[in-house]
């Protein structure tokens, strides 16, 4: 209560309600005038409805899931000038044309520095087939290089990367980046800020950057400029503006920390107190983590540096922080590691690709820990495939919820896992945030990408991908245990479910693919 009289406060009273108001104002303005263009000028009002009926024929002929179609379809059914108006408006995303042109630039000026080298060719022809035909795709068509000279350390929970975080960051001595979905003034936030002042003293480069959505309740619009007092670079991604924009839906979701070339860390943990139970907001926190050491670091470097340089005029520097990473104990090899990055400015889906991958590839199981299930018929189908032709298929789901309405939607799915052979359980002691996918104890991954349709389609994310290393029997040993602590899902369970969350679930559904 006391946390959500603090939020509500800082809405009242800060730039968060001037952003609602002015937001809420435009749609307004945008609605009037859409009514009263039917009073003053029916022609155009009928040229619209004719354009409502083209813009069906454009949808269901477009290559997207079927979900999109559908979301899209009944509005401009229902109501077609303003659903016409709106899907151009929504997805003609005229104001991401810049951001796109912008990282489109910043890829192709990091275009050679990741790539696979030698001996790992070697290796990876040598290896099993499934892992040969998934490391040419991430390496030729997504381009993220497999490597296999890096090794990994699995944190089960928030506060065990935490600890270790704070351990890396006071050995940094050339640079430290930081980027992250939320960070919040609390233990966590002031702890590493403290390492990173001094560090800055020390002349240690450091950068910061967090997602625009902080500056709603959590941080002050001004907070990057009070970090560069302490000789930190600072900056937010998209910055929250009062406009009605389209391009303010893609977010950066990732969580990276790369320290003078030689360690990375990512994963679901974020830089507030939730996150390793310091404080508790749904029950207690599951979250995991994992840092890299090796060569695989080279593309966690290269990612950050790609969105740090979005918002720059001049071109990027790259290869500075690449070259000359020495290590006193060279990383032995350990199977292989495929650092990536999900983007919504490309066509291809490869946070997706990663997930479906392990899925058709795997012969005896897939486990899974995920906060939130909202997917498409064709990710739905390659998993009850998986089950159906005898791989065991365990999810494991919070049981307190952060959003009540996409935990409504998610338990839908329910009936068509279970009946399926999917094995569903939700873990009692409060909320999973885990990014989690385990398969036939050889390969894993673990990142920021959610099964749902932000993560997939709308969101900047990045993960981890691991093949024959020693980490996959950690993370599947955690599995193990999280399921100890949680309860199974059954047709009778969904059944005394109350009926106002499945009419709930059901009717957000229809529009799921918009959340």
């Amino acid at each position: 209560m006391k946390k959500f009289l603090k939020y509500l406060f800082k809405i009242i009273f800060g730039r968060t309600l001037i952003i609602i108001l002015m937001v809420v104002l435009q749609a307004a303005v945008l609605l009037g005038s859409f009514i009263e263009l039917r009073n003053y000028s029916p022609f155009i009002w009928e040229s619209m409805n004719i354009l409502g009926a083209f813009l069906i024929i454009f949808i269901i002929n477009r290559d997207e899931p079927a979900e999109f179609k559908l979301s899209w379809i009944i509005p401009i059914c229902l109501f077609p000038v303003l659903g016409a108006l709106i899907y151009i408006f929504i997805m003609g995303n005229f104001s991401a044309i810049g951001l796109k042109t912008k990282l489109g630039r910043r890829i192709k000026e990091t275009e050679g520095l990741l790539f696979v080298d030698k001996k790992t060719e070697v290796a990876i022809e040598s290896s099993a087939v499934q892992l040969k035909g998934f490391a040419h795709y991430m390496g030729n068509t997504a381009g993220f290089p497999a490597y296999h000279n890096s090794t990994a350390v699995y944190y089960p929970l928030g506060e065990d990367k935490f600890a270790d975080l704070l351990a890396e960051l006071k050995k940094a001595e050339k640079f430290i980046f930081i980027e992250y979905f939320i960070i919040e003034p609390g233990i966590m936030w002031n702890a590493v800020l403290d390492i990173l002042k001094e560090k800055a003293k020390e002349g240690v480069e450091v950068r910061v950057m967090y997602d625009g959505m902080c500056s709603i309740m959590l941080l002050p619009y001004w907070y990057p400029r009070k970090l560069r007092q302490y000789g930190i670079k600072a900056k937010m991604f998209a910055p929250i503006v009062p406009f009605l924009s389209t391009s303010q839906n893609n977010r950066d979701h990732r969580k990276i920390v790369v320290i003078d070339g030689k360690v990375a860390f990512t994963g679901g943990v974020n830089l507030a107190d939730e996150y390793i139970n310091a404080v508790e907001r749904f029950g207690h926190w599951k979250d995991v983590s994992v840092k890299i050491m090796g060569d695989a670091v080279r593309s966690f470097t290269v990612m950050f540096l790609q969105m740090w340089n979005v918002s720059e005029k001049e071109d990027g520097e790259y290869e500075k922080y690449l070259k000359n990473v020495s290590f006193e104990k060279p990383p032995v090899s350990d199977g292989f590691v495929i650092p990536y990055g999900e983007t919504p400015t490309r066509s291809t889906e490869v946070g997706k690709t990663v997930y479906s991958s392990v899925f058709n590839n795997a012969c005896k199981y897939v486990h899974i820990m995920t906060p939130y299930f909202i997917i498409d018929r064709e990710f739905l189908d390659c998993m009850r495939y998986a089950a159906r032709r005898g791989v065991e298929v365990v999810m494991i789901l919070p049981h307190i919820p952060d959003k009540k309405v996409i935990f409504y939607i998610a338990r839908t799915f329910y009936p068509e896992l279970l009946e399926s052979g999917i094995k569903v359980y939700e873990y009692t002691p409060g909320f999973v945030h885990a990014k989690v996918f385990v398969s036939d104890d050889i390969s894993a991954t673990v990142g920021t990408i959610n099964l749902d349709y932000r993560s997939f389609y709308h969101h900047f994310e990045c993960g981890a991908y691991f093949y024959d290393n020693s980490v996959v029997a950690g993370i599947e040993e955690d599995f193990q245990a999280t399921l100890l602590k949680c309860q199974e899902v059954t047709l009778d369970y969904y059944h005394r479910l109350p009926l106002y969350q499945k009419v709930i679930g059901r009717t957000s559904r229809l529009l799921a693919p918009l959340l």
